[in-house]
């Protein structure tokens, strides 16, 4: 019987932020506004979505992906799932193609439809697993096996993540949450001193790594860890609630 796993946050390695531009989520060249007008509907895309009003030869692929990626933003992933389906199917380009079945498994992933995110994932790695974006693919399909409780798959990708790119500090702050959970502590603090060398410093992470250091006996250690993630925490608190009171006074 498979073991649920426990909650984990996750490295923002599910998206394509910097230095991913080509995957980023938020294309500025849709900027519309998405609380009145539906994207699809302000770029006069409604045809190219229909597949049976347009031949596939006249499709521009790039063109639904960022449409697709418009969906993400505004938070309508069921259709995003399903454009970019349909970028993967028209794209002649490999990479647009690829772009596409990454970005269908964040989707999927959103929605909590782990199977099909992982589906997704490998689509994409079955294109090029040795491109620029492999490292990133890998993790995000770690990070779906995790949530559907193929642990131990999880842990091979996250391996892999670091392979194809040891300066990935997201792959190696999932990577030693995974040794974690196997209970390989030493070389789950290697893996997250890795990841805050590489600039990658969250208190999901230093919490992480309190626990590694709890498990090796360093309790003195252990605990000002602890509370450094305690107040990184706070202080992101703080942050949002300051941005918020700002949106709110914009208003």
């Amino acid at each position: 019987m498979t073991e649920e796993p426990r909650d984990h946050e996750f490295s923002d390695g599910q998206g394509f932020g910097d230095p991913y531009d080509e995957f980023d989520l938020d294309p500025p060249e849709l900027s519309v506004g998405t609380d009145e007008i539906d994207p699809v509907d302000a770029h006069a895309l409604a045809d190219q979505l229909d597949e049976e009003q347009i031949a596939s030869d006249d499709v521009d692929a790039e063109t639904l992906l960022d449409v697709a990626l418009e969906y993400v933003r505004i938070n309508r992933h069921e259709q995003a799932t399903e454009a970019f389906e349909r970028t993967a199917r028209y794209a002649d380009d490999e990479r647009v193609e690829q772009e596409a079945w990454v970005n269908k498994g964040v989707a999927h992933a959103e929605l909590e439809e782990y199977d099909a995110a992982i589906g997704a994932y490998r689509e994409a790695l079955d294109i090029d697993d040795e491109s620029e974006h492999a490292a990133t693919t890998e993790t995000n399909l770690a990070y779906a096996l995790w949530e559907f409780g193929r642990t131990e798959e999880a842990l091979e990708h996250a391996e892999r993540a670091v392979e194809i790119d040891p300066r990935f500090a997201q792959a190696w702050y999932n990577r030693g949450f995974f040794l974690n959970e196997r209970g390989l502590a030493e070389d789950a603090l290697t893996a997250f001193d890795n990841a805050i060398r590489l600039g990658y410093r969250s208190a999901d992470l230093l919490e992480e790594k309190a626990i590694a250091l709890e498990q090796l006996g360093e309790d003195e250690r252990a605990e000002e860890v602890a509370e450094e993630a305690e107040q990184l925490r706070s202080e992101n608190e703080e942050q949002l609630m300051d941005a918020a009171d700002n949106q709110r006074l914009r208003e």
